[in-house]
């Protein structure tokens, strides 16, 4: 599906019918006047919890340690998910052993990748 994430969410992914979401890299939209277009937001966030089946994984992944520790922080305050938990880096077995274009320039620059993985509860109810 291409499209927009949030509208996508909302309109069309049943309730508890995926097992992994993953947000690798999300646009930082650095300035404070477009912080509001940011992905990881008190909107999409429940849609993805909704959409999470039980014992469901979100993963979140950024070079961007203020975009990260606000995304932590809103998962808690807009969700019920458990976590975050950390998320071990494992060396690229080649050169292309990256999830994405990002990840790839971050770490070959030396540079962190902050990850973190949110759980729903295996709890039904």
């Amino acid at each position: 599906v291409h499209g927009d994430a949030q509208r996508i969410f909302a309109e069309i992914v049943p309730v508890a019918s995926l097992r992994a979401v993953h947000v690798y890299f999300p646009d930082p939209w650095w300035k404070a006047r477009h912080k509001k277009r940011r992905i990881m937001n008190e909107d999409f966030l429940p849609q993805v919890a909704r959409a999470l089946e039980p014992g469901g994984c979100l993963h979140f992944w950024t070079d961007v340690e203020e975009y990260f520790d606000t995304g932590v922080a809103t998962v808690k305050a807009a969700t019920t998910l458990s976590g975050p938990f950390a998320v071990a880096e494992r060396p690229a077995d080649h050169d292309l052993d990256y999830r994405t274009h990002f990840e790839r320039r971050t770490r070959r620059g030396g540079l962190p990748v902050f990850r973190a993985e949110f759980r729903k509860s295996a709890q039904v109810g």
